[in-house]
């Protein structure tokens, strides 16, 4: 039996919500009754959903973005899911500009996001935020030193930001996929890729379907008790 989660009547917004696990997502939330809008570095072609090419480094094309999409309507689930992994490399020989990005649409991407669209939430009564990191974030991984550390600062990010917010009625949480089968992870190589299945208790990459899953249950009323938590998705590959 599927499950159901009712969002009807919320809007949503989704950043990265182009592909893999950001578009799972937002299927997952139009399933569900949610009114969805996607800003994306990539237009995005979704029966339904209202697409903006916003680039979420450049803090002025978030604000711009904000007030097309919601000039006057409440925004009640955010999702930051916008992300760039590159491929694995030794730190040392990891070009700077390369990492620099990591760092910039990860972490602050996440920040800035969340900086326009708090305000709203607040004023509005409270909503949700839900901060896609990484499993990456809490052990770190060799060969991805710099997308662990921005998965880390979103990690820490979502928990102090939780604390500040939460007697608002805003509940920020964390999700932090282990390998899911995205072409973002594929592209790190069939040998990163074999190595990550082998690593799994379940011998498997997880799906983009499984996360939305569990976002759409910390979107819903089912969620309502939960802040400041991460929520592993590893197939049991989590340490702690």
């Amino acid at each position: 039996m599927a499950n159901t989660y009712d969002l009807s009547g919320k809007s949503a917004l989704v950043t990265g919500g182009a592909k893999g696990i950001g578009r799972a997502i937002v299927q997952r939330f139009l399933s569900s009754g949610a009114n969805v809008c996607v800003w994306d570095q990539s237009e995005v072609r979704i029966e339904r959903v209202q697409s903006e090419v916003v680039d979420i480094t450049r803090p002025a094309e978030i604000a711009a973005a904000l007030q097309r999409t919601f000039p006057r309507n409440r925004i009640d689930i955010v999702v930051n899911d916008a992300g760039y992994l590159s491929v694995a490399n030794a730190f040392e020989s990891h070009a700077p500009d390369d990492w620099q990005r990591i760092v910039a649409v990860n972490l602050m991407g996440t920040m800035q996001v969340t900086h326009a669209v708090l305000p709203r939430l607040i004023r509005d009564g409270g909503g949700r935020i839900i901060n896609l990191g990484s499993l990456a974030g809490k052990e770190g991984l060799p060969g991805l030193a710099a997308y662990s550390a921005a998965s880390g600062g979103v990690i820490a990010f979502t928990k102090a930001l939780s604390r500040e917010v939460v007697g608002r009625n805003v509940l920020v949480n964390c999700i932090a996929p282990g390998p899911i089968d995205t072409d973002m992870i594929r592209a790190l190589g069939v040998d990163v890729v074999e190595k990550m299945i082998a690593d799994s208790p379940m011998k498997r990459l997880g799906s983009t379907e499984e996360v939305a899953e569990l976002a759409a249950w910390l979107a819903s009323d089912a969620g309502r008790f939960n802040a400041g938590a991460v929520f592993d998705m590893s197939g049991g590959r989590a340490k702690y």
